[in-house]
């Protein structure tokens, strides 16, 4: 495995993979769903920490929104398991694939 040596904000990832900012954060917020080591906190003050994905990171999160929207079933069941935030869901339920 090769070694990271660049990682990218959150928001970052939002705004490249045309998705929403609050959707991302809920399926990262479990480290769980991407491969270990692709989930980095970054510190930015004492106190404040902000995710950020490596590009592998990236990849993995790219490909599991797409097969997410394979089909309405799908994708509802993916935003029920995944974020479960009524008001993130109702939000993004009706994004196409980008």
């Amino acid at each position: 495995m090769a070694t990271t040596t660049s990682v990218c904000m959150l928001s970052h990832v939002a705004n490249l993979l045309g998705e929403d900012l609050d959707l991302l954060e809920a399926i990262v917020s479990n480290d769980d769903n991407l491969t270990y080591g692709n989930i980095v906190s970054v510190q930015v003050d004492q106190e404040t920490y902000q995710t950020a994905l490596t590009d592998d990171g990236i990849g993995e999160l790219r490909d599991m929104l797409r097969a997410a929207r394979i089909s309405t079933e799908e994708w509802q069941g993916f935003l029920e398991d995944f974020v479960g935030d009524p008001d993130i869901i109702a939000r993004v339920k009706d994004m196409p694939l980008r």
